[in-house]
């Protein structure tokens, strides 16, 4: 009896490990593909960011730039671990995501803008939740030693 509910016991909490690796990755994906969107919008079409009575500028440009050299490489290290199913990596990089995010938001609400800071604080908060609960699942998770 001992051993199936040992057995039992370490497919449960592989199964929530699995669980948090799943969201972790979908949260995670969605908030570096956003943020990677709107810096390539920023290049691309900048008229779209920027407020209705502004001219886009070679500024808005440059500026646009410096946030896809930070968004892009961000977002294909995390969609690798993720594809590598990499939660260590993942940690540190959700974690990274969700300050970014943390960040952007605290740029909305310097601006007064609740749309700007409302999106990003949301997505921060809920990056940082998945973080939280993949960083418990694999803490709990039994280790395998290794000869």
């Amino acid at each position: 009896m001992e051993v199936s509910d040992g057995w039992r016991d370490q497919r449960e909490e592989s199964m929530t490990t699995t669980r948090a690796m799943r969201l972790a990755s979908l949260v995670t994906a969605f908030n570096v593909l956003v943020a990677s969107g709107f810096s390539i919008v920023g290049i691309i079409r900048p008229q779209y960011l920027v407020p209705a009575e502004s001219v886009p500028t070679q500024a808005s440009l440059i500026l646009a730039m410096y946030a896809a050299a930070r968004t892009i490489p961000l977002a294909l290290f995390a969609l690798g671990a993720i594809y590598k199913q990499a939660a260590p990596s993942l940690l540190i990089l959700g974690a990274l995501a969700g300050v970014m995010q943390l960040l952007d938001a605290g740029i909305g609400l310097y601006e007064h803008d609740l749309g700007k800071c409302a999106g990003p604080l949301f997505i921060a908060i809920l990056q940082f939740i998945v973080v939280y609960l993949l960083y418990r699942s694999v803490r709990i998770a039994p280790r395998t030693e290794r000869g």
